[in-house]
């Protein structure tokens, strides 16, 4: 699949739960949240005939998020699926880590039953090393328990393991050397990430953010000038540097400020209640679970419903256009 400008798409996120065991302040609401109620959610069975269709129409790498997915009952079920469906080579979760080193009826941990499952890659989001701020940022005091869960993924032996950093001023500026030192310590690919509005837009108040560009002089400041390298590339927009001395890698995400984000997007986006999103920064989502719910629609339809949504791909996100978030991060999917 390609749209009108260019973009080969090859990359499904999907969401298959809007619920969560945390309370991040970038992705949820400080009001209460409401869940969906189960019948508007999609069944597995429903979610696994939309990524064969995608997989039909070229659709090869998927990123199974949520909410936290690892909440969602037979999960694992789920995940075993999908390593059998033709065409899909690439399977990753990001979570926030806290269930990873929970144990399954057979006594593996959560980390190695996925990646028996035929999961390749993990994203594990961890934007603090102090368990107070962990707490005041997650709203839960489970700092242990993701450490725990990094661990336990290091032992199941993915292809690779990701840490998500999202740079946050006053919160975390401060202990970008020490995530540094903790990802090389641990053999893992830390990624910085500024703040997007997909929460509310008082996230972008010069309070709250802080530029990737900062954060490298930052890191600069301290460890010395970082060398890119664009020979390295993975499925996201992220631009990687070479720290000097180490040889360690780490990558910058920056929706905001990076003028050329837009350029390689590879992605649509499917929430957990059937909402095809051909782009995270566009209010632009179509209804596939009417179309899936329609006795009469078959493959054939579901794959027009597709080829559709890309039509209508943007060339850019509105991040920078006064976007006003129609959902929560939560309602759409990391």
């Amino acid at each position: 699949m390609e749209d009108r400008y260019g973009h080969h798409i090859s990359y499904l996120r999907v969401s298959i739960t809007d619920r969560c065991n945390e309370r991040c302040q970038y992705c949820m609401p400080h009001e209460e949240q409401d869940w969906l109620p189960r019948d508007e959610v999609l069944s597995y069975e429903e979610i696994l005939r939309v990524i064969r269709v995608g997989a039909s129409l070229g659709i090869s790498k998927l990123r199974i998020t949520g909410g936290e997915p690892l909440t969602r009952r037979n999960v694992l079920w789920f995940f075993e699926q999908l390593r059998d469906i033709p065409g899909i080579n690439d399977i990753g979760i990001s979570t926030n880590g806290t269930l990873l080193a929970r144990r399954d009826e057979d006594g593996r941990t959560i980390a190695q039953a996925l990646k028996n499952a035929g999961v390749r890659t993990v994203n594990i989001s961890l934007d603090t090393l102090d368990a107070k701020t962990y707490a005041t940022t997650t709203g839960r005091d489970l700092f242990d328990e993701v450490i725990a869960g990094i661990d336990a993924a290091r032992e199941a032996g993915f292809e690779k393991i990701k840490i998500n950093t999202v740079l946050m001023r006053h919160r975390n500026e401060h202990e970008l050397w020490d995530l540094i030192e903790f990802a090389r310590g641990r053999e893992l690919l830390l990624r910085f990430i500024e703040l997007m509005p997909v929460s509310t837009t008082e996230v972008l108040t010069e309070d709250n953010f802080l530029a990737s560009g900062e954060a490298k002089k930052l890191i600069e400041f301290r460890l010395g000038s970082l060398t890119a390298r664009p020979d390295i590339r993975t499925n996201g927009p992220s631009s990687y540097f070479e720290i000097p001395g180490t040889g360690q890698i780490i990558g910058f995400i920056g929706a905001m400020t990076n003028l050329h984000f837009c350029e390689t997007c590879n992605k649509l986006r499917l929430t957990c209640e059937g909402k095809l999103r051909p782009c995270l920064g566009s209010h632009l989502e179509f209804d596939m679970r009417e179309v899936l719910r329609e006795a009469s629609m078959t493959d054939d339809d579901v794959a027009r419903f597709f080829l559709h949504v890309v039509s209508r791909k943007p060339e850019m996100h509105e991040f920078r256009e006064n976007y006003q978030p129609g959902r929560r991060m939560i309602a759409i999917g990391g």
